[in-house]
């Protein structure tokens, strides 16, 4: 006789009720279930999800970028460990869609977080590469509640991706901190990826040693070219900051920003407007996830896909209408 399946609904409570209590183990088990990509356990993972949500949205969610070499993990660790010594709770998440094996690089800046990974009170736990940066942004914001709900009141959400995830964690995040170093010849390189458009903070890193004038000079130019970019609320102008995670000098500083920014956010209303936001973003981000799903585990529908590819790149079919006869399919 076989054992009946574990009911979800209880399963999610038995967790939900684990994780309100500060389990560790639970949370990460938790996490590999909204990872998983099969139905039963999102069944599980949607209703956890759900049961835990008004133990979420009291955190403070950081999300920080880098170009390479700005010392992505040792300002982590240096803010991180900062934050744990003052009492707070801090979770720290990575959105990666260019990993498809490793999960993204912070397995291995897990070794570079040295003081972190032995804290009792962080928690470090990479994005699953899901193959699209949707997907990848949509769990990485299912277990942003979830380390919520365990008590983490500080999540730091790493890209350690190009392109598009900057904007995805800027889309999930309280406050984006763009790192930058000085010293390498393209200090302003940021500013023609757009990057720096997204930042509410850009900060110089390594300003020690005979580097602290390169420092305060590429901070210069960054704040000169600040003022030519219209600030993304007439609340906060971006400020431009030099801090070395090395030695922790400016990192107290780097906060002080962070908590500035939400009071002024805050009582402005629109750190409350901006998750609203947020929220609808999500929902579209998973919508459109399920629909691509879709298209892709449907054998009807994929092998549809496959005649139509075929005929527009034979142009017998315009583009147009594969996609009338593509989403008739899909009933939308």
């Amino acid at each position: 006789m076989s054992a009946r399946p574990p009911d979800p609904s209880a399963l999610a409570h038995d967790l939900a009720a684990a994780i309100r209590a500060g389990d560790r183990a639970a949370l990460a088990r938790a996490i590999t279930l909204i990872e998983s990509k099969r139905a039963d356990h999102r069944k599980t993972a949607h209703l956890l999800v759900q049961e835990l949500l008004p133990l979420t949205g009291k955190a403070m969610r950081l999300g920080i970028t880098g170009a390479p070499g700005a010392g992505k993990s040792t300002t982590i660790d240096a803010l991180g460990s900062s934050l744990t010594a003052q009492g707070h709770k801090v979770a720290v998440l990575a959105v990666d869609p260019s990993s498809s094996r490793t999960g993204g690089s912070i397995l291995g800046d897990k070794t570079r977080m040295a003081r972190l990974a032995v804290d009792p009170n962080a928690f470090i736990r990479p994005s699953p590469s899901s193959g699209t940066l949707g997907g990848v942004a949509a769990k990485t914001r299912e277990t942003m509640l979830l380390c919520e709900a365990a008590g983490y009141d500080v999540v730091i959400v790493e890209t350690v991706g190009v392109g598009q995830s900057e904007t995805a964690v800027a889309d999930m995040t309280d406050f984006f901190l763009v790192l930058m170093v000085a010293g390498s010849g393209d200090e302003l390189q940021g500013i023609k990826k757009g990057i720096v458009e997204l930042a509410d903070m850009i900060a110089i890193n390594k300003a020690d040693g005979d580097n602290i004038a390169r420092a305060n000079i590429a901070a210069a130019d960054f704040r000169s070219a600040l003022h030519i970019l219209s600030p993304r609320t007439p609340t906060w102008s971006p400020p431009v900051v030099t801090f070395s995670a090395l030695t922790g000098n400016g990192i107290d500083g780097l906060w002080a920003k962070v908590t500035e920014h939400k009071g002024k956010m805050t009582a402005s209303g629109e750190l409350a407007e901006i998750r609203r936001t947020q929220q609808v973003k999500w929902m579209w981000t998973m919508l459109e996830e399920r629909l691509t799903a879709r298209l892709r585990s449907d054998p009807a529908v994929r092998a549809k896909v496959k005649q139509a590819e075929s005929a527009v790149a034979a142009g017998k079919l315009a583009p147009t209408l594969a996609v009338e006869e593509i989403a008739a399919l899909l009933g939308v």
